[in-house]
């Protein structure tokens, strides 16, 4: 998978001594501009982090979620529902939510194709979660993967779909640039002749604010190769996952 680069211009050369006085989210995104990097939110910026820097911006998160619940008027020294909340917070976001943007990708195990497998294979539904970079709500989401793979492909184990998926999502997203980005992912490591995506999901910043609409789903599909040549495939593909839902 290509890595996005970006179009600032690098900073001035730091010294290491005034880079460590430097809070740690400063000093990776020194990191990321010296290597013309982006980092979206939806970036993977693992490569980045040195050891021991995840833990040092889960304190400078926490103590800036902090200073925003003290924003919003919330007595976190005497509610003794809030007191841990800003720590609890920084946790979430780093180790849970969005982590798919501090850890490097999972180990993926690949394979010959050794039988010259060459039939539709579909995986799925892999349960997702994501958030919407937009507001910071949820989504909530189910994929299916199609690949026709040729002889030359890599197969990967059934868990490892669900791997790359999670990996992917655990991301601020927009659900259209996440299906892609998987798309990216899974055509690299295993070289199909033809590669499907689905992807089904309710999205919080509509059922938690704005319309309130609790009824409304998005789906989006990516299709590559094959599928997007041979209606006759993508029909098989669209009518399987038709039964699966």
């Amino acid at each position: 998978m290509a890595e996005p680069k970006s179009p600032r211009v690098a900073a001035p050369i730091l010294q290491d001594e005034a880079l460590a006085a430097l809070p740690v989210s400063e000093r990776v995104r020194y990191r990321l501009v010296q290597a013309r990097r982006r980092y979206h939110a939806n970036d993977n910026i693992a490569d980045f982090l040195r050891e021991g820097e995840l833990q040092e911006l889960k304190d400078e998160v926490s103590a800036k979620m902090a200073e925003v619940l003290k924003a919003l008027v919330i007595d976190t020294e005497s509610d003794h529902n809030t007191q841990d909340t800003a720590r609890r917070v920084a946790k979430m976001y780093l180790e849970e939510v969005f982590r798919g943007r501090y850890q490097p990708m999972p180990p993926v195990t690949e394979f010959p194709n050794a039988s010259r497998l060459n039939e539709l294979m579909i995986v799925g539904p892999i349960t997702v979660r994501s958030a919407c970079s937009h507001h910071m709500c949820p989504i909530l989401g189910k994929i299916w993967v199609g690949v026709l793979p040729n002889e030359h492909s890599n197969l990967i184990g059934l868990s490892k779909y669900a791997r790359i998926a999670d990996w992917i999502m655990t991301r601020p997203q927009i659900q259209e640039e996440a299906v892609i980005m998987l798309a990216d992912a899974l055509q690299e490591r295993v070289k199909p002749d033809g590669l499907a995506i689905v992807m089904e999901a309710d999205h919080f910043c509509m059922h938690w604010r704005g319309v309130k609409d609790n009824d409304t789903a998005m789906t989006n599909s990516v299709m590559r190769g094959a599928f997007l040549k041979d209606p006759n495939l993508r029909r098989e593909f669209l009518s399987l996952l038709s039964k699966k839902r």
